[in-house]
C-alpha cells in the first residue's frame, strides 16, 4: 500500500470517473486503474462498483476511502512541519468563498496578502456555501470563509468577525420615517430577497417572516447584493444587507440605511476548514491578515449567540 494509490482512490471516489480522475492526478488512466486494482487485490476488497455510472465506492470503500483522506492529511503534516522549522511562508492555499461577502471583503485584505507572502499561491475561487463544505470534505479547498454556524460536524469553524443586518430601504417607505429598526417592523413587509441558493437569504428569512417582493406585476430574486440595491433604488422597496455591502454607498444611498436596535441581528464570518486538514500555518495567517483590516467594532468579543442570526433552523 502506497501514499499514491491512497491519493489515486480519493480523487476516484471525489470524480467518480476514472479518466476524470487520472486527469487530476496527472496519470493516465490506466495507471491509476492498474494501482487502484493492486490495492483493491492487496485488501482484497472492493472500494468501488465499478457497475455503477458514475462509479460509487462500497460499503467497505466508503470506510477505507475516509481512512486513507486522514493518512494522506497527517502524511501531508510532516512537509508543514519542516516549513515551519524553517520558517517559510510559502505553498499554495485554496478557498473558497460566498458571494455575499467576496466583493466586499477581498478588496480589504487580498492586496497586502499577495505583497506579503510572495511564495504563496493563492486560489480563491466564489461559490456557495454548499459547493464549500462539500469540496471541504473532498479535499478541493485548504478553507472557506463564509457565514456560520454550519452545524457541520467535520468542519472547524474559526469565526473572524461580525458584521450587522441592515435594512436599505426607499426614501418614499413608510418605515424610512424611523432612525432604527425592529426585526418585527419587516414581519410584514415585502422584500426584495437573494435567490435559493444563497445562505443570506436563509438568514434573512430566520430572522423575520418576510414576503418576497412584489411590485405590481413584478416578482423578483436577485443573483447578487448590488442587484437588490439597485432594486430598491429603481422600484422603491426594501432590502436587507450584511454591513460590509454598505461601505461603498455614495452617502444620498446611505440616508437609506437603517440599523436595528440593540442588540442588534448580527451574521458570523468564519474561517472554515476540515477539521484533519493541516495548512494551520498559511490559514492563520490569513485569518490575521484579514482580521488586521475589520472595523474593531466588527471584531468585538461581547457578542452574544442570541445576535448571530442562524442559517439552519435547530432541529
Amino acid at each position: 500500500m502506497t501514499l499514491t494509490q491512497l491519493e489515486y482512490i480519493i480523487a476516484l471516489d471525489t470524480h467518480r470517473h476514472f479518466a476524470t480522475a487520472a486527469e487530476k492526478c496527472f496519470v493516465t488512466q490506466p495507471t491509476l486503474s492498474m494501482q487502484v486494482q493492486k490495492l483493491e487485490e492487496e485488501l482484497n476488497v472492493l472500494l468501488f462498483d465499478r457497475s455503477k455510472h458514475p462509479i460509487v465506492p462500497t460499503a467497505e470503500g466508503i470506510a477505507i476511502i475516509a481512512q486513507a483522506r486522514t493518512v494522506l492529511a497527517e502524511a501531508s503534516r510532516i512537509k508543514e512541519i519542516v516549513k515551519e522549522q524553517q520558517q517559510e511562508v510559502s505553498g499554495e492555499l485554496r478557498i473558497g468563498i460566498i458571494p455575499t461577502l467576496a466583493p466586499y471583503l477581498l478588496p480589504l485584505f487580498l492586496k497586502k496578502f499577495i505583497e506579503k507572502y510572495p511564495l504563496v499561491k493563492l486560489n480563491i475561487e466564489e461559490m456557495t456555501t454548499e459547493q464549500i463544505i462539500y469540496q471541504l470534505k473532498n479535499d478541493l479547498l485548504d478553507g472557506g470563509l463564509l457565514a456560520t454556524p454550519l452545524q457541520e460536524a467535520q468542519i472547524l469553524e474559526k469565526p473572524l468577525f461580525y458584521e450587522a443586518f441592515v435594512a436599505y430601504l426607499s426614501p418614499s417607505h413608510p418605515l424610512a420615517q424611523k432612525k432604527e429598526l425592529h426585526p418585527e417592523d419587516l414581519s410584514q413587509e415585502p422584500l426584495f430577497l437573494l435567490g435559493e441558493t444563497h445562505c443570506f437569504r436563509l438568514q434573512v428569512l430566520q430572522l423575520c417572516q418576510l414576503l418576497p417582493q412584489k411590485t405590481n406585476n413584478l416578482t423578483f430574486q436577485a443573483g447578487s447584493l448590488e442587484t437588490l440595491k439597485r432594486m430598491v433604488d429603481l422600484y422603491g422597496g426594501i432590502t436587507l444587507l450584511p454591513e460590509l455591502a454598505i461601505d461603498s454607498l455614495s452617502e444620498e444611498q446611505l440616508d437609506n440605511v437603517r440599523y436595528f436596535t440593540s442588540p442588534s441581528p448580527l451574521r458570523e464570518v468564519s474561517l472554515v476548514q476540515h477539521r484533519s486538514y493541516v495548512k494551520q500555518k498559511l490559514l492563520g495567517l490569513l485569518a490575521a491578515e484579514i482580521c488586521g483590516v475589520i472595523p474593531l467594532k466588527m471584531l468585538a468579543q461581547t457578542v452574544t449567540k442570541k445576535q448571530i442570526v442562524p442559517i439552519k433552523k435547530s432541529s
